[in-house]
């Protein structure tokens, strides 16, 4: 594994251990489909959250949050539409976790980042 991928491994994890701080359920990691994949799949009472995390240790071309595109997001919505086909429709929303560090004190948390609409 590069540096990199422990990285956002770990950032991952660290998103997941703050999401179930917060009463969420983690319910999927890292879900494949052809086209898109998902960081974290949660439950949020009767919503399903499809989870983005994203680490940008720079910001020379703004930073986590700048980098989840139009085409990015297009690719989460595809990916979502896989797992909601496989696992069966329920009210859903997308949500961004963002870090420009491994400190689990500056997580940034965006619920509702973008719509599938």
């Amino acid at each position: 594994m590069s540096t990199r991928q422990a990285k956002g491994a770990a950032a991952e994890q660290l998103a997941a251990d703050y999401l179930q701080r917060k009463g969420l359920a983690v319910i999927e990691r890292n879900f494949r489909a052809k086209g898109g994949e998902i960081d974290l799949v949660c439950r949020d009472a009767k919503t399903t959250v499809f989870v983005e995390v994203r680490m940008r240790s720079r910001s020379d071309f703004g930073g986590a949050a700048a980098s989840i595109t139009a085409a990015k997001q297009a690719r989460l919505i595809l990916a979502a539409r896989h797992w909601l086909l496989r696992h069966g429709e329920t009210p859903c929303r997308f949500d961004c976790m963002l870090f420009d560090s491994l400190d689990p004190d500056k997580i940034e948390w965006l619920r509702n980042a973008f719509s599938a609409d």
